[in-house]
Protein backbone atom coordinates (compact mmCIF):
# COMPACT_ATOMS: atom_id res chain seq x y z
CA UNK A 1 0.00 0.00 0.00
CA UNK A 2 2.86 2.35 -0.67
CA UNK A 3 0.63 4.46 -2.90
CA UNK A 4 -1.52 5.38 0.07
CA UNK A 5 1.37 7.22 1.67
CA UNK A 6 1.94 9.40 -1.40
CA UNK A 7 -1.74 10.29 -1.61
CA UNK A 8 -2.00 11.00 2.12
CA UNK A 9 1.09 13.23 2.06
CA UNK A 10 -0.58 15.39 -0.59
CA UNK A 11 -3.77 15.56 1.48
CA UNK A 12 -2.07 16.34 4.79
CA UNK A 13 0.56 18.79 3.52
CA UNK A 14 -1.56 21.87 4.41
CA UNK A 15 -1.99 20.58 8.00
CA UNK A 16 -5.50 21.93 8.61
CA UNK A 17 -8.62 20.46 10.17
CA UNK A 18 -10.20 19.98 6.75
CA UNK A 19 -7.17 18.14 5.37
CA UNK A 20 -7.06 15.95 8.48
CA UNK A 21 -10.69 14.95 8.00
CA UNK A 22 -10.06 14.42 4.28
CA UNK A 23 -7.10 12.17 5.03
CA UNK A 24 -9.11 10.07 7.47
CA UNK A 25 -11.94 9.83 4.92
CA UNK A 26 -9.54 8.66 2.23
CA UNK A 27 -8.05 6.06 4.56
CA UNK A 28 -11.58 4.86 5.34
CA UNK A 29 -12.34 4.48 1.64
CA UNK A 30 -9.15 2.44 1.23
CA UNK A 31 -9.72 0.09 4.16
CA UNK A 32 -13.32 -0.46 5.24
CA UNK A 33 -15.61 1.20 2.67
CA UNK A 34 -16.15 -2.01 0.63
CA UNK A 35 -17.29 -3.86 3.78
CA UNK A 36 -19.65 -1.02 4.72
CA UNK A 37 -21.11 -0.98 1.19
CA UNK A 38 -21.80 -4.73 1.24
CA UNK A 39 -23.44 -4.55 4.68
CA UNK A 40 -25.50 -1.56 3.57
CA UNK A 41 -26.67 -3.33 0.42
CA UNK A 42 -27.82 -6.43 2.33
CA UNK A 43 -29.69 -4.30 4.87
CA UNK A 44 -31.29 -2.34 2.03
CA UNK A 45 -32.54 -5.58 0.48
CA UNK A 46 -33.94 -6.70 3.82
CA UNK A 47 -35.76 -3.41 4.31
CA UNK A 48 -37.14 -3.05 0.79
CA UNK A 49 -38.26 -6.68 0.51
CA UNK A 50 -39.74 -6.77 4.04
CA UNK A 51 -37.41 -9.50 5.16
CA UNK A 52 -38.61 -9.24 8.76
CA UNK A 53 -42.08 -10.46 7.75
CA UNK A 54 -40.83 -13.83 6.50
CA UNK A 55 -41.02 -17.01 8.51
CA UNK A 56 -38.26 -17.51 11.06
CA UNK A 57 -36.88 -20.59 9.26
CA UNK A 58 -36.52 -18.69 5.97
CA UNK A 59 -34.83 -15.73 7.62
CA UNK A 60 -32.37 -18.00 9.40
CA UNK A 61 -31.62 -19.94 6.21
CA UNK A 62 -30.71 -16.78 4.30
CA UNK A 63 -28.76 -15.23 7.19
CA UNK A 64 -26.70 -18.37 7.81
CA UNK A 65 -26.05 -18.80 4.09
CA UNK A 66 -24.68 -15.27 3.74
CA UNK A 67 -22.67 -15.68 6.97
CA UNK A 68 -21.06 -18.89 5.76
CA UNK A 69 -20.35 -17.49 2.28
CA UNK A 70 -18.48 -14.47 3.64
CA UNK A 71 -16.65 -16.13 6.54
CA UNK A 72 -15.34 -19.15 4.68
CA UNK A 73 -14.58 -17.25 1.47
CA UNK A 74 -12.45 -14.88 3.56
CA UNK A 75 -10.67 -17.76 5.28
CA UNK A 76 -10.00 -19.56 1.98
CA UNK A 77 -8.56 -16.48 0.27
CA UNK A 78 -6.53 -15.33 3.28
CA UNK A 79 -4.35 -18.45 3.39
CA UNK A 80 -2.12 -17.21 0.53
CA UNK A 81 -2.44 -13.45 1.09
CA UNK A 82 0.90 -12.77 2.76
CA UNK A 83 3.05 -14.85 0.42
CA UNK A 84 1.25 -13.45 -2.64
CA UNK A 85 1.88 -9.89 -1.45
CA UNK A 86 5.57 -10.71 -1.02
CA UNK A 87 5.78 -12.27 -4.49
CA UNK A 88 4.08 -9.30 -6.16
CA UNK A 89 6.34 -6.82 -4.37
CA UNK A 90 9.46 -8.74 -5.41
CA UNK A 91 8.42 -8.96 -9.07
CA UNK A 92 7.53 -5.29 -9.29
CA UNK A 93 10.90 -4.41 -7.74
CA UNK A 94 12.58 -6.60 -10.39
CA UNK A 95 10.41 -5.05 -13.17
CA UNK A 96 9.03 -8.49 -14.06
CA UNK A 97 5.43 -7.38 -14.61
CA UNK A 98 4.72 -10.37 -16.83
CA UNK A 99 5.03 -12.61 -13.76
CA UNK A 100 2.01 -11.04 -12.03
CA UNK A 101 -0.78 -12.72 -13.99
CA UNK A 102 0.68 -16.26 -13.71
CA UNK A 103 0.67 -15.70 -9.94
CA UNK A 104 -2.93 -14.52 -10.14
CA UNK A 105 -4.15 -17.59 -12.03
CA UNK A 106 -2.05 -20.07 -10.06
CA UNK A 107 -3.14 -18.71 -6.68
CA UNK A 108 -6.75 -18.44 -7.82
CA UNK A 109 -6.70 -22.15 -8.68
CA UNK A 110 -5.18 -22.99 -5.27
CA UNK A 111 -7.70 -20.78 -3.49
CA UNK A 112 -10.60 -22.47 -5.28
CA UNK A 113 -9.27 -25.89 -4.28
CA UNK A 114 -8.85 -24.79 -0.65
CA UNK A 115 -12.34 -23.32 -0.57
CA UNK A 116 -14.35 -25.70 -2.73
CA UNK A 117 -13.25 -29.08 -1.37
CA UNK A 118 -14.85 -28.59 2.06
CA UNK A 119 -17.66 -26.54 0.49
CA UNK A 120 -18.61 -29.42 -1.81
CA UNK A 121 -18.97 -31.75 1.19
CA UNK A 122 -21.10 -29.16 2.97
CA UNK A 123 -23.36 -28.54 -0.05
CA UNK A 124 -23.96 -32.28 -0.44
CA UNK A 125 -24.82 -32.52 3.26
CA UNK A 126 -27.10 -29.50 2.93
CA UNK A 127 -29.01 -31.19 0.10
CA UNK A 128 -29.13 -34.76 1.45
CA UNK A 129 -29.63 -34.09 5.17
CA UNK A 130 -30.99 -30.54 5.25
CA UNK A 131 -33.39 -31.05 2.33
CA UNK A 132 -32.56 -27.59 1.01
CA UNK A 133 -33.76 -26.75 -2.50
CA UNK A 134 -30.95 -27.48 -5.01
CA UNK A 135 -31.67 -24.15 -6.75
CA UNK A 136 -30.97 -22.31 -3.50
CA UNK A 137 -27.78 -24.36 -3.06
CA UNK A 138 -26.73 -23.45 -6.62
CA UNK A 139 -27.23 -19.75 -5.90
CA UNK A 140 -25.19 -20.17 -2.70
CA UNK A 141 -22.41 -21.89 -4.64
CA UNK A 142 -22.28 -19.12 -7.25
CA UNK A 143 -22.06 -16.44 -4.57
CA UNK A 144 -19.33 -18.34 -2.71
CA UNK A 145 -17.15 -18.77 -5.81
CA UNK A 146 -17.72 -15.18 -6.90
CA UNK A 147 -16.76 -13.83 -3.49
CA UNK A 148 -13.53 -15.86 -3.43
CA UNK A 149 -12.68 -14.36 -6.83
CA UNK A 150 -13.51 -10.84 -5.56
CA UNK A 151 -11.32 -11.17 -2.46
CA UNK A 152 -8.48 -12.68 -4.48
CA UNK A 153 -8.55 -10.00 -7.19
CA UNK A 154 -8.72 -7.22 -4.60
CA UNK A 155 -5.31 -8.16 -3.28
CA UNK A 156 -3.77 -7.81 -6.74
CA UNK A 157 -5.61 -4.57 -7.46
CA UNK A 158 -4.23 -2.97 -4.31
CA UNK A 159 -0.80 -2.83 -5.94
CA UNK A 160 -2.30 -0.79 -8.80
CA UNK A 161 -3.04 2.00 -6.29
CA UNK A 162 -6.58 2.41 -7.64
CA UNK A 163 -8.21 2.17 -4.23
CA UNK A 164 -11.04 4.53 -5.12
CA UNK A 165 -11.92 2.36 -8.11
CA UNK A 166 -12.16 -0.73 -5.93
CA UNK A 167 -14.67 1.07 -3.73
CA UNK A 168 -16.48 2.28 -6.86
CA UNK A 169 -16.68 -1.29 -8.18
CA UNK A 170 -18.30 -2.41 -4.95
CA UNK A 171 -20.72 0.50 -5.03
CA UNK A 172 -21.77 -0.19 -8.63
CA UNK A 173 -22.11 -3.91 -8.02
CA UNK A 174 -24.12 -3.60 -4.81
CA UNK A 175 -26.48 -0.95 -6.21
CA UNK A 176 -27.16 -3.19 -9.20
CA UNK A 177 -27.59 -6.13 -6.82
CA UNK A 178 -30.26 -4.34 -4.79
CA UNK A 179 -32.12 -3.29 -7.94
CA UNK A 180 -31.86 -6.82 -9.36
CA UNK A 181 -33.24 -8.32 -6.15
CA UNK A 182 -36.26 -6.01 -6.35
CA UNK A 183 -36.93 -6.82 -10.02
CA UNK A 184 -36.46 -10.57 -9.53
CA UNK A 185 -38.83 -10.57 -6.57
CA UNK A 186 -41.48 -8.92 -8.76
CA UNK A 187 -41.19 -11.88 -11.13
CA UNK A 188 -40.81 -14.89 -8.85
CA UNK A 189 -42.33 -13.53 -5.60
CA UNK A 190 -39.82 -15.31 -3.37
CA UNK A 191 -37.84 -13.00 -1.11
CA UNK A 192 -34.84 -15.10 -0.01
CA UNK A 193 -34.24 -16.43 -3.54
CA UNK A 194 -34.44 -12.89 -4.90
CA UNK A 195 -32.05 -11.56 -2.25
CA UNK A 196 -29.51 -14.35 -2.72
CA UNK A 197 -29.62 -13.99 -6.50
CA UNK A 198 -29.23 -10.21 -6.09
CA UNK A 199 -26.10 -10.78 -3.99
CA UNK A 200 -24.79 -13.16 -6.69
CA UNK A 201 -25.35 -10.60 -9.46
CA UNK A 202 -23.63 -7.90 -7.42
CA UNK A 203 -20.58 -10.08 -6.71
CA UNK A 204 -20.31 -11.27 -10.31
CA UNK A 205 -20.35 -7.67 -11.54
CA UNK A 206 -17.60 -6.78 -9.07
CA UNK A 207 -15.63 -9.81 -10.36
CA UNK A 208 -15.91 -8.61 -13.95
CA UNK A 209 -14.93 -5.03 -13.12
CA UNK A 210 -11.96 -6.10 -11.00
CA UNK A 211 -10.69 -8.57 -13.59
CA UNK A 212 -10.99 -6.00 -16.38
CA UNK A 213 -9.00 -3.52 -14.32
CA UNK A 214 -6.37 -6.15 -13.54
CA UNK A 215 -5.94 -7.04 -17.22
CA UNK A 216 -5.62 -3.35 -18.02
CA UNK A 217 -2.70 -2.95 -15.62
CA UNK A 218 -0.98 -6.27 -16.40
CA UNK A 219 -1.66 -7.19 -20.04
CA UNK A 220 1.48 -9.34 -20.36
CA UNK A 221 1.61 -12.95 -19.16
CA UNK A 222 4.97 -14.78 -19.29
CA UNK A 223 3.36 -18.12 -18.27
CA UNK A 224 6.20 -18.88 -15.84
CA UNK A 225 4.11 -20.71 -13.25
CA UNK A 226 7.07 -22.62 -11.80
CA UNK A 227 8.48 -19.36 -10.40
CA UNK A 228 5.38 -19.00 -8.28
CA UNK A 229 5.83 -22.51 -6.87
CA UNK A 230 9.45 -21.79 -6.02
CA UNK A 231 8.50 -18.59 -4.21
CA UNK A 232 5.90 -20.46 -2.15
CA UNK A 233 8.52 -23.03 -1.20
CA UNK A 234 10.86 -20.28 0.00
CA UNK A 235 8.27 -18.30 1.98
CA UNK A 236 6.07 -21.10 3.28
CA UNK A 237 6.27 -19.55 6.76
CA UNK A 238 4.23 -16.58 5.52
CA UNK A 239 1.40 -18.95 4.66
CA UNK A 240 1.53 -20.51 8.13
CA UNK A 241 1.59 -17.21 10.05
CA UNK A 242 -1.25 -15.67 8.07
CA UNK A 243 -3.37 -18.83 8.26
CA UNK A 244 -2.95 -19.05 12.03
CA UNK A 245 -3.93 -15.40 12.40
CA UNK A 246 -7.05 -15.75 10.24
CA UNK A 247 -8.11 -18.89 12.09
CA UNK A 248 -7.65 -17.00 15.34
CA UNK A 249 -10.10 -14.35 14.17
CA UNK A 250 -12.89 -16.92 13.97
CA UNK A 251 -11.82 -19.78 16.25
CA UNK A 252 -13.65 -18.39 19.28
CA UNK A 253 -16.85 -18.15 17.23
CA UNK A 254 -16.46 -21.76 16.11
CA UNK A 255 -16.13 -22.86 19.75
CA UNK A 256 -19.44 -21.26 20.68
CA UNK A 257 -21.05 -22.78 17.59
CA UNK A 258 -20.68 -26.07 19.46
CA UNK A 259 -22.04 -24.75 22.77
CA UNK A 260 -25.57 -24.62 24.17
CA UNK A 261 -25.93 -21.22 22.55
CA UNK A 262 -25.82 -22.64 19.06
CA UNK A 263 -28.67 -22.60 16.58
CA UNK A 264 -28.93 -25.37 13.97
CA UNK A 265 -30.66 -24.49 10.70
CA UNK A 266 -31.81 -27.24 8.33
CA UNK A 267 -29.55 -29.74 10.11
CA UNK A 268 -26.62 -28.14 8.28
CA UNK A 269 -25.88 -24.57 9.32
CA UNK A 270 -24.65 -23.95 12.86
CA UNK A 271 -24.20 -20.53 14.44
CA UNK A 272 -24.42 -18.78 17.80
CA UNK A 273 -26.39 -15.65 17.00
CA UNK A 274 -25.93 -13.72 20.29
CA UNK A 275 -22.18 -14.31 20.36
CA UNK A 276 -21.77 -13.66 16.62
CA UNK A 277 -23.66 -10.38 16.96
CA UNK A 278 -21.56 -9.35 19.96
CA UNK A 279 -18.42 -10.17 17.95
CA UNK A 280 -19.64 -8.03 15.06
CA UNK A 281 -20.29 -5.08 17.39
CA UNK A 282 -16.81 -5.46 18.90
CA UNK A 283 -15.30 -5.49 15.41
CA UNK A 284 -17.18 -2.34 14.43
CA UNK A 285 -16.07 -0.67 17.66
CA UNK A 286 -12.39 -1.13 16.79
CA UNK A 287 -12.33 -1.30 12.98
CA UNK A 288 -11.11 2.29 12.80
CA UNK A 289 -7.77 1.01 14.14
CA UNK A 290 -6.96 -0.25 10.64
CA UNK A 291 -7.64 3.22 9.22
CA UNK A 292 -5.45 4.88 11.85
CA UNK A 293 -2.67 2.34 11.37
CA UNK A 294 -2.65 2.66 7.56
CA UNK A 295 -2.51 6.45 7.86
CA UNK A 296 0.32 6.43 10.41
CA UNK A 297 2.51 3.73 8.87
CA UNK A 298 2.24 4.94 5.29
CA UNK A 299 2.82 8.59 6.16
CA UNK A 300 5.57 8.30 8.76
CA UNK A 301 7.12 4.89 9.40
CA UNK A 302 7.59 3.91 5.75
CA UNK A 303 9.62 7.11 5.25
CA UNK A 304 11.91 6.28 8.16
CA UNK A 305 12.26 2.71 6.87
CA UNK A 306 13.12 3.93 3.36
CA UNK A 307 15.76 6.32 4.70
CA UNK A 308 17.37 3.50 6.69
CA UNK A 309 17.51 1.23 3.64
CA UNK A 310 19.03 4.02 1.56
CA UNK A 311 21.70 4.63 4.20
CA UNK A 312 22.67 0.97 4.09
CA UNK A 313 23.75 1.45 0.48
CA UNK A 314 26.88 3.55 0.71
CA UNK A 315 26.07 5.51 3.89
CA UNK A 316 28.44 6.19 6.76
CA UNK A 317 28.21 4.04 9.89
CA UNK A 318 27.05 7.01 11.99
CA UNK A 319 24.30 7.79 9.47
CA UNK A 320 23.19 4.15 9.43
CA UNK A 321 23.00 4.04 13.23
CA UNK A 322 21.08 7.31 13.38
CA UNK A 323 18.58 6.16 10.76
CA UNK A 324 18.15 2.81 12.53
CA UNK A 325 17.44 4.44 15.90
CA UNK A 326 14.93 6.83 14.37
CA UNK A 327 13.20 4.00 12.56
CA UNK A 328 12.73 1.84 15.67
CA UNK A 329 11.76 4.87 17.72
CA UNK A 330 9.03 5.51 15.16
CA UNK A 331 7.60 2.01 15.72
CA UNK A 332 7.01 2.84 19.37
CA UNK A 333 5.53 6.19 18.46
CA UNK A 334 3.09 4.64 15.99
CA UNK A 335 1.95 1.87 18.34
CA UNK A 336 1.45 4.27 21.24
CA UNK A 337 -0.35 6.70 18.97
CA UNK A 338 -2.62 3.91 17.77
CA UNK A 339 -3.43 3.02 21.39
CA UNK A 340 -4.25 6.61 22.36
CA UNK A 341 -6.45 7.48 19.38
CA UNK A 342 -8.21 4.13 19.11
CA UNK A 343 -8.90 4.10 22.86
CA UNK A 344 -10.80 7.38 22.57
CA UNK A 345 -12.78 6.16 19.56
CA UNK A 346 -13.55 2.76 21.11
CA UNK A 347 -14.71 4.26 24.41
CA UNK A 348 -16.98 6.71 22.55
CA UNK A 349 -18.52 3.95 20.40
CA UNK A 350 -18.81 1.67 23.41
CA UNK A 351 -20.84 4.25 25.32
CA UNK A 352 -23.03 4.93 22.27
CA UNK A 353 -23.72 1.22 21.77
CA UNK A 354 -24.46 0.67 25.48
CA UNK A 355 -27.03 3.48 25.43
CA UNK A 356 -28.56 3.18 21.95
CA UNK A 357 -28.60 -0.53 21.09
CA UNK A 358 -30.94 -1.62 23.92
CA UNK A 359 -33.44 0.92 22.61
CA UNK A 360 -33.65 -0.94 19.28
CA UNK A 361 -33.88 -4.43 20.73
CA UNK A 362 -30.22 -5.44 20.94
CA UNK A 363 -29.74 -6.28 24.61
CA UNK A 364 -29.56 -9.26 26.99
CA UNK A 365 -26.81 -11.78 26.28
CA UNK A 366 -25.42 -9.73 23.41
CA UNK A 367 -24.70 -6.65 25.51
CA UNK A 368 -23.36 -8.75 28.37
CA UNK A 369 -20.74 -10.36 26.12
CA UNK A 370 -19.94 -7.20 24.14
CA UNK A 371 -17.64 -5.36 26.63
CA UNK A 372 -15.13 -8.20 26.97
CA UNK A 373 -15.08 -8.79 23.21
CA UNK A 374 -14.63 -5.07 22.51
CA UNK A 375 -11.57 -5.03 24.78
CA UNK A 376 -10.24 -8.15 23.08
CA UNK A 377 -10.53 -6.73 19.56
CA UNK A 378 -8.87 -3.51 20.72
CA UNK A 379 -5.78 -5.52 21.70
CA UNK A 380 -6.12 -7.75 18.62
CA UNK A 381 -5.75 -4.85 16.18
CA UNK A 382 -2.75 -3.60 18.16
CA UNK A 383 -1.19 -7.07 17.92
CA UNK A 384 -1.70 -7.19 14.17
CA UNK A 385 -0.05 -3.79 13.85
CA UNK A 386 3.02 -5.27 15.51
CA UNK A 387 2.90 -8.26 13.13
CA UNK A 388 3.01 -5.88 10.17
CA UNK A 389 6.29 -4.47 11.52
CA UNK A 390 7.64 -8.01 11.82
CA UNK A 391 6.79 -8.53 8.15
CA UNK A 392 8.72 -5.35 7.35
CA UNK A 393 11.88 -6.90 8.84
CA UNK A 394 11.24 -10.37 7.41
CA UNK A 395 11.02 -11.89 10.90
CA UNK A 396 8.79 -14.74 9.78
CA UNK A 397 9.54 -16.86 12.83
CA UNK A 398 8.35 -14.01 15.04
CA UNK A 399 5.16 -13.70 13.01
CA UNK A 400 4.48 -17.44 13.36
CA UNK A 401 5.12 -17.38 17.12
CA UNK A 402 2.81 -14.37 17.50
CA UNK A 403 -0.10 -15.83 15.52
CA UNK A 404 0.33 -19.33 17.01
CA UNK A 405 0.33 -17.93 20.56
CA UNK A 406 -2.77 -15.91 19.76
CA UNK A 407 -4.65 -18.88 18.28
CA UNK A 408 -3.71 -21.51 20.90
CA UNK A 409 -4.30 -19.23 23.89
CA UNK A 410 -7.62 -18.05 22.50
CA UNK A 411 -8.83 -21.61 21.89
CA UNK A 412 -7.78 -22.95 25.30
CA UNK A 413 -9.22 -20.03 27.27
CA UNK A 414 -12.46 -19.99 25.24
CA UNK A 415 -12.98 -23.71 25.84
CA UNK A 416 -12.59 -23.06 29.58
CA UNK A 417 -14.70 -19.91 29.99
CA UNK A 418 -17.63 -21.16 27.91
CA UNK A 419 -18.65 -23.16 30.99
CA UNK A 420 -18.90 -20.01 33.12
CA UNK A 421 -21.00 -16.86 33.04
CA UNK A 422 -21.45 -15.26 29.63
CA UNK A 423 -19.88 -11.98 30.79
CA UNK A 424 -16.48 -13.64 30.34
CA UNK A 425 -17.15 -15.38 27.02
CA UNK A 426 -14.80 -13.00 25.22
CA UNK A 427 -11.92 -13.59 27.63
CA UNK A 428 -10.26 -15.95 25.14
CA UNK A 429 -9.87 -13.10 22.65
CA UNK A 430 -8.55 -10.78 25.36
CA UNK A 431 -5.89 -13.15 26.69
CA UNK A 432 -4.98 -14.57 23.28
CA UNK A 433 -4.46 -11.10 21.81
CA UNK A 434 -2.56 -9.94 24.92
CA UNK A 435 -0.11 -12.85 24.90
CA UNK A 436 0.23 -12.56 21.12
CA UNK A 437 1.13 -8.88 21.48
CA UNK A 438 3.67 -9.68 24.21
CA UNK A 439 5.40 -12.20 21.92
CA UNK A 440 5.26 -9.71 19.06
CA UNK A 441 6.84 -6.98 21.20
CA UNK A 442 9.61 -9.35 22.38
CA UNK A 443 10.39 -10.25 18.76
CA UNK A 444 10.47 -6.59 17.71
CA UNK A 445 12.97 -5.89 20.47
CA UNK A 446 15.01 -8.89 19.31
CA UNK A 447 14.99 -7.57 15.77
CA UNK A 448 16.17 -4.17 17.01
CA UNK A 449 19.11 -5.72 18.85
CA UNK A 450 20.06 -8.07 16.01
CA UNK A 451 19.16 -6.12 12.90
CA UNK A 452 22.78 -5.67 11.79
CA UNK A 453 23.40 -9.41 11.88
CA UNK A 454 19.99 -9.99 10.26
CA UNK A 455 20.82 -7.72 7.31
CA UNK A 456 24.52 -8.36 6.76
CA UNK A 457 24.97 -12.00 7.83
CA UNK A 458 21.88 -13.82 6.58
CA UNK A 459 23.00 -14.25 2.98
CA UNK A 460 25.24 -16.91 1.44
CA UNK A 461 28.36 -16.27 -0.61
CA UNK A 462 27.76 -19.52 -2.43
CA UNK A 463 24.31 -21.00 -3.04
CA UNK A 464 23.36 -24.23 -1.32
CA UNK A 465 23.79 -27.35 -3.44
CA UNK A 466 24.81 -31.00 -3.56
CA UNK A 467 28.11 -32.29 -4.91
CA UNK A 468 31.81 -32.07 -4.16
CA UNK A 469 32.80 -29.53 -1.54
CA UNK A 470 34.54 -26.49 -3.08
CA UNK A 471 38.16 -25.85 -2.20
CA UNK A 472 38.92 -23.78 0.90
CA UNK A 473 41.48 -21.79 -1.09
CA UNK A 474 40.22 -18.28 -1.77
CA UNK A 475 43.33 -16.83 -3.37
CA UNK A 476 46.39 -18.24 -5.17
CA UNK A 477 49.35 -16.11 -6.14
CA UNK A 478 50.18 -16.54 -9.78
Amino acid sequence: MAGIGVKLDKIYEKNTLITTLSGMSYSTVVTIAPMVIVIGAIFAMMKLLQFDKLEYSERELFSCTVLYIFVFALIATSVLNAVVSRYIADKIFEDEYGAIMPCFYFCLALTLVIGLVPAFVFFVHEYVVGKVDPVFILFSFIGYVALMFVFHAMQFLNICKEYEKITLFYLIGMVLGVVSALLINMMIHHVIYSMLLGVDIALILVCVLEYAQLIKFFPVNDHQYTKVCGHFKTYWSLIISNTLYILGLYAHNFVYWTSEMRVVVRDSFVCAEPYDMATFLALITNISASVIFITAVERRFSGKYRIYVEKLIGGRLDDIETAKNRMFRQIGVELLGLVRIQFIISVALFLIFIVVLPQIGISGFIMQMYPCLAAGYFILFLMYGGMVFLYYYNDLLGAILTSATFLVTELVVTLIVRNYTNVWYGLGVVLGSSLGFVICYIRLRWVERNIDRHIFCEGNIKPYGKGQKPSNRVYMKS
